[in-house]
């Protein structure tokens, strides 16, 4: 894990249409008439005194001839569905996701792939309009959009069950083994991959539901889990998100105002490394995509716990109260690998996450952390009831041969925070460029 969320990415922006009402102006526009007060007066007085504050919405209710102005923008943020690159990459973190993985049927093939592909790229669009799907289960009814975003990505297997196995990209090689992994096999890869995120908890699931439904006869669900962020406007300014460990993260993401973004995590139409991952043989249905690594990785929160504050903040090399590094200075500045203390130790330990995840220590690799946190209840252990509780990791970028691999790699044999962690399920997705207005997502693809 490094490093691995951000809330500074701002390629996507929600729009705020927060709408304000002038009170005065409002009396005056709409006077109270004696009868109509006393009217409203005599019903509420018949609900009964019991009914206290009940009776004071109906009251405020009944004096009200306009709809109620809005209490938040939330609802009606949007994110556009067409475009370059797929929603739900470098779109702000939502409140809340889901992520699912799925298998074809037995005896679907290309034909039933194109299909499906074509009804969720159909949903994904009228449920990022606000529009409700027409067989949808009620659960986001009233609700804007939040912020919906779909994203939808390729396994490995996808391109051997579809007749494609010539067109899977080299990039889509399976991750190699890490000493750290403890992964459950029904848990990890499949041929068709979703990422789901909102900023309302039941625009989200309902989404999620909506597409279920849609996959109809063409797949079979293999795997879901969902996650959590901290909600939109929770905190006094824009800050970077928490972990469960309560550690800032995200600190160190690529920017997309860095001159170097794209290239670290969008595929480009041509040129680069020979791996087909954001290379000469990467394939054209790919360009303006990107390859997503999934890990469910579990928290020994219990552990963390019992260490002290300066201990746990010498395993992540960063101060807990505000990100600063142990270097000194604030949250974003620069981590000094060099600085010692007064006693000649490193003030960054050298086995701390932030030095062993940074790229100057990996070759230059980076990648975009956008993961969500998840809570599932608690584990029966030989020691007591532990939380089943940690990061649902998605890690984006051009090329996992030169991302996610060489860093997890290091992070396996030298970070001293993966004592604390347990990777249980595992898969890298390739996750085709977006579509264009009257295309779905992977026509090119499919149909190329």
């Amino acid at each position: 894990m490094s490093s691995p969320r951000s809330t500074s990415t701002k390629s996507t922006k929600h729009t705020d249409t927060t709408d304000s009402t002038d009170s005065t102006d409002e009396a005056s526009r709409h006077p109270v008439s004696r009868r109509r007060l006393v009217g409203t007066a005599g019903a509420a007085g018949a609900a009964g005194l019991l009914a206290g504050g009940a009776s004071g919405a109906v009251a405020a209710e009944a004096l009200r001839d306009e709809a109620p102005t809005p209490l938040t923008s939330i609802g009606a943020n949007g994110v556009p569905f067409h475009g370059r690159h797929q929603a739900g990459i470098t779109t702000p973190l939502q409140a809340a996701g889901h992520f699912a993985a799925f298998d074809l049927a037995p005896g679907a093939g290309r034909a039933q792939a194109a299909a499906l592909l074509k009804r969720w790229s159909d949903t994904a669009r009228e449920l990022s309009e606000g529009r409700a799907a027409a067989d949808a289960t009620g659960s986001a009814r009233d609700a804007g959009p939040a912020g919906l975003t779909v994203t939808f990505g390729f396994g490995r297997t996808f391109f051997d069950r579809t007749g494609l196995a010539d067109r899977r990209p080299a990039g889509l090689e399976p991750l190699p083994a890490f000493s750290a992994d403890a992964l459950d096999a029904r848990r990890s890869d499949g041929d068709l991959w979703l990422q789901i995120g909102a900023d309302d908890a039941l625009v989200a699931f309902g989404a999620l539901r909506t597409l279920q439904r849609r996959a109809g006869d063409a797949a079979v669900l293999r795997w879901q889990m969902s996650g959590f962020n901290r909600t939109p406007g929770a905190t006094d300014r824009p800050r970077s998100a928490r972990n469960l460990m309560g550690q800032v993260d995200g600190t160190n993401n690529p920017k997309p105002e860095d001159p170097d973004f794209a290239g670290h995590v969008f595929v480009p139409a041509s040129g680069g490394s020979p791996t087909g991952g954001g290379g000469e043989d990467a394939p054209e249905w790919l360009a303006g995509g990107s390859y997503a690594v999934f890990r469910r990785i579990r928290m020994l929160l219990d552990a963390w716990d019992h260490l002290s504050l300066e201990r746990q903040e010498r395993v992540i090399g960063r101060r807990k109260s505000d990100g600063a590094p142990l270097s000194g200075g604030e949250e974003t500045t620069p981590v000094d690998m060099n600085k010692q203390l007064a006693d000649g130790s490193l003030a960054i330990p050298g086995d701390a996450h932030v030095r062993v995840a940074a790229p100057e220590s990996n070759g230059g690799a980076t990648m975009l952390r956008r993961s969500f946190s998840y809570h599932d209840g608690y584990l029966d252990t030989r020691d007591g009831p532990v939380p089943d509780a940690g990061l649902l990791f998605v890690a984006w970028q051009a090329d996992p041969l030169k991302g996610f691999v060489p860093v997890q790699r290091k992070l396996d044999r030298g970070d001293g925070l993966s004592r604390f962690l347990r990777h249980e399920s595992s898969g890298l997705f390739a996750v085709p460029g977006g579509a264009a207005a009257g295309e779905y997502v992977g026509q090119r693809l499919l149909e190329g």
